[in-house]
């Protein structure tokens, strides 16, 4: 039997979404005012979800106290209130859509739990837009 415990955090950031490859004009196009030059923000929502068997002893799939720490050091105080595409590594050569951000954090928080965990990343960018990704 697998049970699925999730953490509910938060951090706001800014974000410009473009190509560098592209003119001003195509990136206006596609992406509309999020390819503003001088960026916008967003109050993000994130679910991390770890889904396993519960251990016998403990009677938890992970401790959720892990989990809180793991958040908040590598994504909290890498994210919020930070420029995406000017502080954050991995966002120097990879437009920090949605997309990609909730893979750069599943690709934080993976190593940091056993390997016999599963991990589902779920960001809301707004209340209505969000992504899902589980790795695959």
């Amino acid at each position: 039997m697998k049970v699925t415990v999730s953490r509910k955090a938060h951090f706001n950031a800014a974000h410009r979404l473009y190509n560098a490859d592209w003119t001003d004009a195509r990136n206006a196009t596609v992406f509309g005012k999020c390819a503003n030059p001088n960026y916008h923000g967003h109050n993000y929502e994130l679910i991390v979800s770890v889904k396993g068997e519960i251990h016998p002893e403990t009677g938890f799939v992970m401790d959720m106290k892990i989990l809180k720490h793991l958040i908040e050091t590598e994504i909290e105080e890498q994210f919020d209130h930070k420029n995406l595409n000017e502080e954050v590594t991995e966002f120097k050569t990879l437009n920090p859509t949605a997309e990609n951000i909730a893979v750069v954090i599943y690709n934080k928080i993976k190593p940091k739990i056993e390997a016999h965990l599963d991990l589902e990343i779920t960001l809301y960018e707004t209340p209505r837009n969000f992504v899902s990704y589980s790795g695959e």
